[in-house]
């Protein structure tokens, strides 16, 4: 007759859940310290910082569907030059339905970019690349053939998703929108990243949060 297993003790399943809830924290933990060496790793050529608060960025290397990102203070920022397919997806109303504040009524960003596109113009988009639930830096999705997913953003840490314009999903652990920078285009191909030509007044510091 086989013996039957000894079922494990209370004290060991406590023993085992602890064990796997601190290497799930540790992991998280690890994750957003990883994101300090990060920030101070961010040399992009493109970019000519012309003061502690304002950031001129090149964007003419930037190809349709494609991300960059630069440092502007202390904070990473992604620039996305958008497609049409990703403009598109942006406005489907199956897509809106599932964002947490479709039309940006919190403020996350400077008054030019309150829109449907979270940006001065629609093709680009620029964001802080801070995800508003823990501070952790999200990774940039490229593009592909899933309309609801299309260059958006992911945080590893908690599972934030993003779409291309920063707007957050309704279940997501994060509780607003991706922050919008102040923008003013100096040319169809140049950006200065501190200073918004549409909101002079605005500053990160009205923001809900980041």
């Amino acid at each position: 007759m086989a013996q039957s297993e000894t079922p494990p003790s209370p004290d060991g399943t406590k023993r085992r859940d602890l064990l796997a809830t601190g290497t799930l924290a540790l992991g998280c933990a690890g994750a957003c310290a990883l994101s300090v060496p990060f920030l101070n790793s961010l040399k992009n050529p493109a970019a000519t910082p012309l003061s502690d608060n304002t950031l001129e960025v090149d964007l003419s290397t930037l190809a349709p569907g494609q991300n960059m990102t630069v440092q502007w203070r202390d904070w990473p920022v992604f620039i996305q030059r958008r497609t049409p397919q990703i403009l598109a997806a942006l406005q489907a109303p199956g897509h809106l339905a599932t964002l947490r504040d479709a039309d940006s009524k919190i403020l996350q960003q400077p008054k030019d970019a309150t829109n449907w596109h979270r940006s001065v113009r629609p093709e680009y988009g620029v964001l802080i690349g801070v995800c508003t639930h823990l501070g952790c830096v999200p990774t940039f999705d490229k593009p592909s053939s899933a309309p609801d997913a299309e260059g958006g953003y992911f945080c590893p840490c908690h599972g934030s998703h993003f779409d291309a314009a920063g707007r957050v999903v309704q279940r997501a652990p994060a509780p607003y929108n991706l922050p919008v920078p102040p923008v003013t285009f100096l040319s169809d191909t140049k950006i200065r990243i501190g200073h918004s030509a549409g909101d002079p007044g605005f500053s990160m510091s009205d923001i809900q949060q980041i």
